[in-house]
């Protein structure tokens, strides 16, 4: 949504942000408008901390293996430890790093993840060069930012994978065996959430839970997931046709901005094995919020042009407009839910004797 972006300086047909009425003093923050908006800041991480502080597991890394959920299971007396074993929220250690499908080696998930992230690194790097440290006003530099350290960090786990992977004794033979139960019979288990597993469910040997890291990175895919699509549908269908009326330029930086993001997270989308439970899009809401209240801090002590016209505070639209961002995380959230799932109905009906979990 950055539009002031030009590869060689600037350009008498780009759009530039115009400067409103006066943001440091008093009178344009103690108004109505403001405090209505407030109102829907406050009351969207509200509902977003409820939802983590409900859901959201703590990042223990313990080994557990199938039998620890049958004991669970036949203890009737004790819901929150069954609640605890519950595998429709937690996350192992890896599904961070295994690719979807068990014909398909972690090492080529890996060499992508650290491709996308040293093109995205690239290219935000020349962003900044060029057009200074203001880029960091907008939002879409905000989630670029986030998808290159999203790749970044899910380099560093796939290589940790990759190693474990190959350190591991018998670790040819464990797969040779999954494969010789799976043609067996394949196993789908219903799990709270929506969660299922596809394939043969070894109930002794134990898997690790992820780790504050793997829950990191999971989490940030999540986040990233609806602030990806937001940003791109807002781009390409509400400032792109302004642009076309006004016969204003686009140029390399912002068309890139606004694809590569989606083209690079829906590959990792199609390779990796990550869970995207709904909860979760509490922290998209949150990621948008702190990115409203860092322009209202930075308003309020400079006076400077807003880097998007709907979230100028002088406008007597400014709380419909607020309500409306809101409102249209739910189904750009919706919109990746609906990926995942197409995913995995397309996994099951392709390859459903290679698929290694459906969510």
């Amino acid at each position: 949504m950055t539009l002031t972006m030009n590869f060689k300086g600037g350009s008498k047909n780009s759009w530039q942000p115009v400067m409103g009425a006066d943001t440091t003093t008093t009178s344009y923050w103690l108004n109505w408008r403001v405090l209505l908006c407030c109102v829907w800041i406050l009351t969207a991480m509200g509902v977003a901390s409820y939802l983590i502080t409900k859901y959201e597991r703590p990042f223990n890394g313990k080994s557990r293996n199938r039998s620890d959920y049958d004991d669970d299971d036949d203890d009737d007396d004790d819901d929150d430890d069954e609640d605890e074993y519950d595998d429709g929220d937690v996350l192992y250690d890896d599904e961070v790093w295994k690719p979807c499908l068990k014909g398909i080696h972690p090492a080529w998930l890996m060499t992508y993840r650290i491709f996308a992230f040293v093109v995205l690194l690239i290219l935000i790097t020349l962003n900044a060069v060029v057009d200074g440290g203001s880029i960091f006003y907008y939002y879409t530099q905000w989630t670029f930012t986030l998808i290159t350290i999203y790749f970044g960090i899910g380099s560093l786990l796939s290589i940790y994978g990759c190693c474990q992977n190959h350190n591991k004794v018998g670790g040819d033979r464990s797969e040779e065996q999954d494969e010789e139960q799976q043609a067996a019979g394949a196993e789908i288990t219903n799990l709270p959430n929506a969660a299922k597993y596809v394939g043969p469910i070894d109930r002794t040997r134990p898997r690790q839970v992820a780790g504050f890291w793997g829950y990191v990175f999971q989490i940030m895919f999540q986040m990233q997931a609806g602030a990806v699509v937001l940003t791109d549908l807002v781009f390409w269908f509400i400032i792109v046709p302004f642009l076309a009326i006004k016969d204003y330029n686009m140029n390399f930086f912002i068309i890139n901005m606004h694809s590569i993001n989606a083209v690079f997270l829906l590959g990792d989308t199609a390779l990796n094995s990550l869970r995207f439970p709904w909860f979760r899009i509490a922290y998209f809401v949150l990621w948008t919020c702190v990115f409203v209240v860092f322009q209202w801090v930075v308003h309020a002590c400079i006076a400077l042009w807003w880097p998007y016209p709907f979230l100028d505070l002088a406008s007597s639209f400014s709380p419909l407009w607020y309500l409306a961002v809101a409102l249209l995380h739910v189904p750009c959230y919706g919109i990746f839910v609906l990926v995942i799932k197409l995913k995995h109905f397309l996994l099951l009906k392709w390859f459903p004797d290679s698929t290694r979990y459906v969510l």
